[in-house]
């Protein structure tokens, strides 16, 4: 079957630049979901997705769709006709299903069956449709229409390429007539350009000064703006979101180094790089030391005679933006930092749950009593939540909300606050998603911890729980959060007593009865799904569940020492017998002693694995204290030739009431070794 390359182009205005690269790749797999359903082969694909046009090449495309035989089988026989012979409903609603009269339909197996031969379709026949399907199907959450037409899309079309192979496939899509008719760059190249085949689109463009491959264009920006970078001897700060912003942005990328005064470097850096890359889409240079340079790179989408006029455009476009915000800067530090929270006293944090002022209360206290169980100080902790909003009622943050934490850090430092406090303004919002920078001080981490600790138990207390992937207040990032802080800083806290105490604070605000655990149980369940990233089983998690750690650091030692466990022969043995003495144990009737006595043992099994247990004993206790888990569980792995000598001579439920009893005792004192731990008999 003979093949050709097709073409599709779709020219518009200007395209939303943050959803250029979606719109492409979603272009593409439906115009394949569309040739796959049609039976199409081809060998070969590409996206094209430029901020005037979204295109899809198809390399070496079926011309022919091929020729399909459909079987469809009906009722049985003897439900399909009567005793007459007469056709039933059944039989004569399957021929009207298939469009045919019943005398069309073969009657000679045991079942009805309608068979067709449908002949495959030219293909060009069948591109329009696909790739109308496609365009319908573009995730675009709002489409506008335009001039008198009531054609809608993302933005008004302008033209429309379609080529299979050298021939134009004649037809209209959103009011466009195809053609072989492309446009260059809008100020180097105004004339049409005329695709001379498929395989030629690229390049045609390419001497049309547009490069309409997104991936080239990205990977020309982020060559050439590290090139220029080194040449300021400094680093550009390329996010990747910005990157492809700026990459859908322009067709003819011209990176240029542009400058702005150093006085500006007075204000926080991180004001000066967030109103550039937000406002501006530059990129923005740092020192050796991390240190921002008076200095940027924009991108122009025109190859300039005279680039020192773009690079002075820019230079004084940015010049109102940072003076805006070294005038905020200015402004706020009029006033010490602390004289901030008054205005907080209106600021609604949670309508049942007070204002930011009430919460920064809170915050203090429980920062306070965090601090020192974590070997912080609590003094510092307590200031550092008293100030940790205040920054929330400056005109820096009002004007830059990402400034929230970092400002704060600034103004605290200039007004002598002890570092770790300043520090601790910041930390606060640690860590701000998956993966993300940990508090680094103490004081930090505390008020990490109490912030958000006070907000789990505060939405929670007045019932506004997380459902499905509504969550408005992010009490899942903030569970995540304090379990990061704890079990990556190895800051061990009972969590039990930090939610108690989170609890008492908010008094008649919430329902206190059942939150403390409830809390808990939202928290610990978390750290499934962080186990379930790292490889670690459910069963592992599970058994130390089973215990409820209060502090997570110890919840993790317990589950990496489980884990280990498993990697030794004795485990699948020994996690066996836990689940079959958990069974036995479960069974029993009334209270089982927590003395054993010797003097019933009636076989040298039980006098043995007696001997062992208390061995055991008297070796993990000192283990379990250490909170050397992994090592506990390793020596416990030598109760297995006793433990399977035991269940293999002696029968448990003995007829002697006194011997039974004895006998779970004993495996009680077993299975408590165990549970020192984690109830290992969950592993599976």
């Amino acid at each position: 079957m003979s093949a050709q390359d097709f073409l599709v182009e779709l020219g518009t205005e200007e395209l939303p630049p943050k959803a250029l690269a979606s719109l492409g790749d979603a272009f593409l797999a439906g115009i394949e979901k569309g040739l796959q359903a049609a039976g199409l082969n081809y060998a070969g694909k590409s996206v094209y997705a430029a901020p005037r046009r979204l295109a899809v090449l198809i390399r070496q495309l079926d011309v022919q769709q091929p020729d399909r035989s459909i079987n469809v089988d009906g009722p049985p026989m003897q439900a399909a006709f009567n005793a007459e012979g007469q056709p039933t409903q059944a039989a004569l609603g399957f021929a009207k299903k298939c469009g045919v009269d019943l005398s069309e339909i073969d009657q000679s197996g045991a079942k009805l069956r309608f068979s067709q031969h449908i002949p495959g379709k030219a293909t060009a026949s069948l591109l329009p449709t696909i790739v109308e399907d496609s365009l319908n199907d573009l995730p675009i959450p709002k489409r506008m229409r335009w001039a008198a037409s009531r054609e809608e899309f993302v933005r008004p079309t302008q033209w429309l390429v379609m080529l299979l192979g050298e021939q134009v496939v004649d037809c209209t899509i959103l009011k466009q007539q195809a053609g072989r008719e492309s446009r260059g760059h809008r100020f180097h190249h105004p004339e049409n350009v005329v695709i001379s085949a498929p395989a030629n689109y690229a390049e045609d463009l390419r001497k049309a000064y547009v490069l309409a491959d997104f991936a080239e264009r990205r990977d020309l920006i982020s060559k050439r703006t590290a090139e220029l970078a080194l040449q300021q001897e400094g680093t550009a700060i390329v996010p990747p979101a910005l990157l492809d912003e700026v990459t859908a942005l322009v067709e003819w990328p011209v990176p240029l180094v542009c400058s702005f005064e150093e006085r500006f470097l007075e204000v926080p850096q991180e004001a000066l790089i967030t109103t550039m890359q937000d406002n501006q889409k530059y990129f923005c240079l740092l020192d050796s030391d991390g240190k921002l340079l008076p200095r940027f790179i924009t991108v122009a989408n025109v190859e300039s005679r005279d680039p020192q006029q773009i690079v002075l455009g820019n230079e004084k476009v940015v010049r109102p933006r940072l003076t805006d915000a070294e005038f905020f800067f200015k402004q706020d530090k009029k006033q010490p930092l602390a004289t901030f929270n008054e205005r907080l006293k209106s600021v609604v944090f949670q309508a049942q749950l007070g204002s930011v002022y009430d919460k920064a209360e809170r915050v203090s206290k429980l920062a306070a009593y965090i601090a020192p169980r974590i070997g912080g100080d609590a003094q510092r902790a307590a200031r550092a939540g008293l100030l940790s909003k205040c920054d929330l009622a400056t005109e820096m943050v009002g004007e830059f909300p990402e400034m929230q934490g970092v400002a704060g850090y600034y103004y605290a430092m200039n007004d002598g606050e002890p570092e770790d406090v300043a520090l601790a303004l910041n930390e606060q919002y640690m860590p701000r998603g998956a993966g993300a920078e940990l508090p680094q001080t103490l004081t930090g981490a505390a008020v990490a911890i109490a912030d958000k600790l006070d907000t789990l138990v505060g939405i929670f207390g007045i019932g506004m729980l997380p459902t499905g992937s509504k969550d408005p207040y992010a009490l899942r990032r903030a569970a995540l959060g304090v379990l990061r802080i704890l079990i990556d800083k190895q800051l061990d806290l009972d969590l039990t007593d930090a939610v108690s105490f989170a609890v008492n604070q908010f008094g008649s605000k919430i329902k206190p009865a059942g939150l403390s655990e409830q809390v808990l149980e939202f928290i610990f369940d978390r750290l499934r799904a962080r186990y379930e990233d790292e490889g670690i089983d459910v069963g592992t998690y599970l058994s130390v569940r089973a215990l409820k750690p209060g502090s997570a650091l110890d919840f993790d030692q317990r589950v990496q020492a489980v884990q280990a466990f498993r990697q030794l022969p004795e485990a699948e043995a020994l996690a066996a017998v836990n689940k079959r003495v958990s069974n036995l144990l479960s069974k029993a009737e009334g209270a089982i002693s927590e003395q054993v006595e010797p003097k019933y043992f009636d076989n040298a099994n039980e006098f043995s694995l007696y001997s062992a247990i208390q061995q055991a004993d008297q070796a993990v206790q000192p283990m379990a204290a250490a909170r050397q888990y992994r090592e506990s569980l390793a020596r416990l792995a030598a109760l297995r030739d006793p433990v399977d000598a035991f269940f293999e001579a002696v029968m448990v439920n003995a007829e002697d009431a006194k011997v039974r009893a004895n006998r779970y005792a004993l495996l009680s004192r077993l299975r408590g070794l165990f549970l020192g731990v984690a109830d290992i008999s969950l592993l599976g």
